[in-house]
């Protein structure tokens, strides 16, 4: 079994834009990405390979190997898929959530494919038993499409339904949940940053 993890940090994380500069959203998703990477190895994973367009925040590493593809991600993906002779799983990089009993959790199933729904729609994990009879297809409601392919596929799915490794980090808001449930070097590189505060019930971050 194997491991993938799609990667971009150049101008990563628009979305995070209204709160982090250009250079504080690269430095947090190398962050993660490193996070990610230790939880994979944590439970007991030793291939992981990092596919990603460019070199770019990718010079020094030395936990994965690295991938280039300068395909869109569905492209590169199922391209990867192609060659893959043994289950792999697909994570997200902006997943600081995602702890190995999660992944070991993940791997168990016996099911051909496990799926890890996001928020909105999407999907942050995918273990894939028979890599050469699947192709995924991200963006939009990516979690019901998934589901859909393996039906015609014929491959049995099971959901694995976590909030933890349901939080990806797209949105100012998704930051709340780091600072409340996180640890680790992502949430420590937030907490430098940002403040929690109560309003009306709901707890937001603000500057320091």
């Amino acid at each position: 079994m194997k491991v993938v993890i799609p990667y971009k940090k150049a101008r990563a994380k628009s979305r995070l834009s209204p709160v982090l500069s250009q250079e504080e959203r690269e430095e947090f998703v190398e962050i993660m990405l490193s996070q990610v990477i230790d939880s994979v190895i944590e439970a007991g994973i030793e291939t992981i390979d990092i596919l990603s367009p460019s070199l770019y925040g990718l010079e020094n590493m030395k936990k994965a190997r690295v991938l280039l593809d300068k395909g869109d991600l569905n492209e590169a993906l199922n391209r990867y898929l192609e060659q893959a002779d043994e289950p792999v799983l697909i994570a997200m990089a902006d997943l600081p959530l995602l702890s190995p009993n999660h992944i070991t959790e993940i791997t168990s199933t016996k099911e051909d494919v496990c799926i890890v729904p996001g928020k909105g729609g999407g999907t942050n994990v995918l273990f894939i038993r028979n890599p050469s009879n699947y192709r995924v297809r991200y963006y939009g409601s990516s979690f019901l499409t998934h589901c859909s392919i393996a039906a015609e596929a014929r491959q049995n799915v099971e959901i694995y339904d976590s909030f933890l490794a349901a939080t990806d980090i797209d949105e100012p808001e998704d930051l709340v949940e780091l600072f409340i449930h996180g640890k680790g070097a992502a949430k420590n590189y937030i907490s430098k940053k940002f403040r929690l505060e109560i309003s009306r019930g709901r707890v937001r971050l603000s500057l320091i």
